[in-house]
């Protein structure tokens, strides 16, 4: 008899093991550190010389986020108080490099208590807290990196930034205010990485801005942080801001002259991010009969430009 209840004892400790073990998320799903490639298959002009001056196709951008990018300068970033200007947290999908991820953890227990990405010369280091700590007042400062906490979902991290200092959502100006918020899911597959990013902004943006990107494990180590960067004078003049006034941008005809393709295309919106739009634009576009700009393909250069692609 007493072996019996004894045995029954056990199996009920163990069945309720299991459901308490079933009930507490594990701290870590999944290992995500090393030195991760950028592999740039999508959106290469993003990724590496960068967008036309005025592209804003794709972009769910509104008429005040649409002023503000056509007023932009590119030499803007040529003042040295902008030389080293970082970009928001979600540059690390539209920027040209792979990234360094790690884990901290806590000295007594061994748990994780953040998950870090490094940074670049242009972009701030990210540390995604994995520690239930909750995000700062909505007063609280905001930072170039933002404040990040995590949560395992399965085997998918999922993060999640706030307090991000205002930026831009493309590199020829389309901006993003300090009110964007930004939801990422990393998920590794064997030596692959993909990051999903979605970016939310009620100042700029009239919907969700999606991005993903894909990175693969590099035996070679990236650095954990980029060469310092370090002002000088590249020639602007002091007390001026290079801008464009309305309806005085250059490029604004560059797209549709060079590539055919339509204003309504150029100048972005919600529209512009589906497939149904091009059924839209299908009788307005005639290709071109030759290639020579933003072409990709072999033989083109390191952001997809020249070549004599089709």
């Amino acid at each position: 008899m007493v072996i019996v209840m004894r045995f029954q004892f056990s199996k009920t400790l163990v069945a309720l093991g299991l459901l308490t073990a079933v009930g507490i998320p594990a701290w870590a799903q999944i290992d995500l550190s090393g030195s991760w490639a950028a592999r740039n298959h999508e959106d290469s002009e993003d990724k590496f010389a960068g967008p036309s001056p005025v592209d804003y196709t794709g972009l769910p951008i509104n008429e005040a986020a649409r002023a503000r990018a056509l007023s932009y300068s590119s030499s803007q970033l040529s003042e040295p108080e902008r030389v080293c200007l970082f970009y928001p947290p979600y540059y690390l999908m539209m920027g040209p490099f792979g990234m360094k991820m790690w884990n901290e953890t806590d000295p007594l227990t061994g748990t994780t208590i953040a998950w870090k990405i490094g940074g670049w010369e242009d972009r701030a280091p990210t540390t995604i807290w994995m520690d239930d700590r909750p995000h700062p007042s909505k007063n609280a400062p905001h930072e170039r990196s933002g404040f990040t906490t995590g949560v395992w979902e399965g085997n998918i991290l999922t993060a999640y930034t706030t307090h991000i200092k205002a930026g831009y959502i493309r590199r020829n100006g389309a901006p993003g205010s300090d009110e964007a918020t930004v939801t990422a899911h990393y998920l590794r597959h064997g030596d692959l990485l993909t990051v999903t990013m979605l970016v939310e902004d009620p100042i700029y943006l009239t919907e969700p801005l999606y991005r993903t990107r894909t990175f693969q494990l590099e035996a070679a180590p990236i650095a954990a942080m980029g060469p310092p960067c370090i002002p000088g004078d590249e020639g602007i003049k002091k007390s001026v801001v290079p801008h464009y006034l309305p309806s005085k941008n250059p490029f604004v005809n560059e797209l549709t002259e060079q590539l055919h393709i339509p204003m309504e295309a150029v100048m972005g919106g919600a529209e512009t991010m589906y497939p149904d739009f091009r059924k839209k634009i299908k009788d307005k576009y005639t290709p071109i009969e030759k290639c020579v700009h933003d072409c990709g393909g072999p033989g083109a250069g390191p952001g997809g430009r020249g070549g004599n692609g089709p």
